[in-house]
């Protein structure tokens, strides 16, 4: 595991870039970051039941269970819709859903730092890890702060969670450069 993550040290670069960029977007932009969210997450899931449904209906010719699919695609576009008719409380949602996803990845991200050893950027991962949970915390502690508030939390939290990856990626990069020629590939 530590040799593939530190061949595709680049990948984490990435990720960083965009987390800076999303969170310096987020902090100057927060009007337009809210409502953006809210239609990306409306298309996600109207697309996302669309193919939900043509899987079900795939299913159904191959006389293979089509129900789940098609009543989980038919819930998607439904969702989407509302996202869109009703921003306000799909804000409110999202609120909960971002938390409960801080929380998550940031208990996951902190649980893969402490298995790496320190020499291949642990401390950087359990930074981005124990930013996530008290991004998440506050978010369950606060969840109707307003937001605006709440998109400058994300931005905050989208900057230090990307410059721990960048700074992580790095790390990684050091530590391939560092390695016997071909030892790590």
């Amino acid at each position: 595991m530590h040799a593939t993550l530190v061949r595709n040290w680049w990948a984490f670069v990435i990720r960083g870039v965009l987390g800076v960029v999303f969170g310096l977007i987020a902090l100057f932009m927060p009007g337009i970051t809210m409502l953006s969210l809210v239609l990306v997450f409306a298309a996600y899931a109207i697309a996302d039941g669309i193919f939900a449904v043509v899987g079900a209906v795939r299913a159904a010719q191959k006389k293979e269970r089509w129900g789940p699919l098609a009543f989980e695609g038919i819930i998607d576009i439904l969702a989407g819709i509302a996202a869109v008719a009703m921003p306000g409380i799909t804000v409110v949602v999202f609120v909960a859903l971002v938390a409960a996803w801080a929380v998550i990845s940031g208990a996951l991200m902190l649980a893969g730092g402490l298995k790496l050893d320190s020499d291949h950027g642990r401390t950087w991962l359990i930074v981005g890890g124990v930013a996530s949970l008290v991004y998440g915390a506050l978010l369950i502690i606060a969840p109707m702060i307003g937001a605006l508030v709440l998109t400058w939390w994300i931005g905050a939290y989208a900057i230090v969670f990307g410059a721990a990856l960048l700074a992580f990626a790095f790390k990684l990069r050091t530590r391939l450069k560092a390695s016997p020629a071909g030892a790590l590939l």
